[in-house]
């Protein structure tokens, strides 16, 4: 059975009942499985009914097609940007989505054979197990075109190492399979081709017990061997770097770093970062230092809060404009406003990451914790390091 074996195309989440084991199937192939307000609606309802359903033991979610999560529908944040709270609803019930996720109670594995990004790949991270492949690509791009890592990430990157979250947050940078794993971001990698048959197998262990699901999973698995180009081999540059204290100053070390032999590197990481938002460059950077000493509910209840004044244009019209450039108009041209770091003003950004007023929140749990173990510390490339 192939990894994204066929399912109505009318159907944007598919939930199968198998004894013991559900499996649920993001069903918006030609979209990149996008988040859209029907597809959290329905995923949400599957997750919480099984999460109460006595039967219900183990849980699996994939994607169809060529992706797991490209993330959101950037057209639907678009299209609702001259309604004063449009997706208030959905974005309301995606974070507390990745919040059911984190802490859920039943075992879930993500079965991530194509892109997981953004706001998708909080369906994958935040999971005791989490199978990739080579065919996988994860990133967090959004400050590319004027947003910030949100949905939970400045919880996650703050917790890689050194200064790698910074990195991707930044950068956009893309991991591979191996780079996901090796980097802690993914529990196991497995080859596509065995996707299909290591399905079968979770299926007919019909059982939640961890244990006997590690062994499967062992079972496929490939060693993760990283290439010698690999990004996570850059680690001393990128903590050098990325540890400054402000975006500028972080440029400028890149820059500095960008003439020593063997940074050739550097050079596409610098003309990004150039091309981003200045302004989500410096709110995607203390969100993430921020989350370094908060809690996973906490750091939800801070993306929430500035997904919402992002999406009001509190301070900036900057996701809009990087919307229109990346999928409206498409040409890659984006009018930045302000358009240098430097005219970003402290005050401005100091109001966006003022908490609201309490009804106004993001009410979620402060007491449990996440089941995100850190998977770093287990990881071939902290063994390695």
């Amino acid at each position: 059975m192939a990894p994204n074996s066929a399912v109505p195309d009318e159907q944007v989440v598919v939930g199968k009942e198998i004894d013991h084991v559900r499996v649920v199937t993001l069903n918006r192939p030609k979209q990149l499985n996008a988040i859209s307000p029907e597809l959290v609606s329905l995923l949400a309802t599957y997750l919480e009914k099984w999460e109460k359903d006595e039967n219900a033991e183990l849980v699996i979610i994939k994607g169809a097609g060529r992706a797991f999560c490209a993330g959101g529908d950037l057209r639907v944040f678009y299209d609702g940007r001259k309604t004063k709270d449009a997706c208030l609803e959905v974005v309301y019930r995606f974070y507390w989505l990745c919040y059911h996720i984190s802490t859920y109670k039943k075992t879930q594995v993500a079965l991530v054979h194509g892109i997981s990004m953004g706001g998708g790949a909080a369906l994958m991270v935040p999971l005791k197990f989490s199978v990739v492949t080579e065919k996988t690509v994860f990133a967090t791009p959004e400050a590319s075109f004027g947003f910030h890592t949100d949905c939970g990430f400045s919880y996650y990157h703050s917790r890689l190492p050194g200064h790698l979250g910074e990195f991707l947050a930044l950068t956009g940078g893309r991991l591979s399979g191996k780079e996901i794993v090796a980097a802690g971001l993914a529990t196991h990698f497995v080859l596509y081709e065995k996707i299909g048959e290591l399905e079968k197998r979770l299926i007919s262990l019909n059982s939640g017990d961890e244990n006997a699901i590690r062994s499967v999973l062992e079972e496929f698995s490939s060693e993760v061997n990283l290439d010698e180009e690999s990004i996570l081999n850059k680690q001393s540059t990128i903590n050098e770097c990325f540890s400054k204290d402000s975006v500028e100053e972080i440029i400028k070390s890149l820059e500095v770093e960008a003439d020593k032999e063997g940074n050739r590197w550097i050079g596409a990481v610098v003309k990004g970062m150039k091309r981003s938002s200045p302004t989500a460059l410096r709110i995607t950077l203390r969100s993430v230092r921020e989350g370094r000493s908060q809690t996973l509910a906490q750091c939800l209840k801070r993306d929430f809060r500035l997904t919402m004044n992002i999406l009001r244009a509190t301070i900036s019209e900057d996701m809009y404009e990087g919307i229109r450039a990346l999928t409206i108009d498409k040409d890659n041209s984006p009018k930045w406003e302000p358009s240098s770091l430097d005219k970003v003003e402290d005050a401005k950004l100091e109001l966006i990451f003022q908490p609201f007023e309490q009804n106004l929140e993001l009410h979620i749990p402060e007491s449990e914790e996440s089941r995100w173990n850190g998977k770093y510390e287990n990881s071939a490339y902290a063994v390695r390091n």
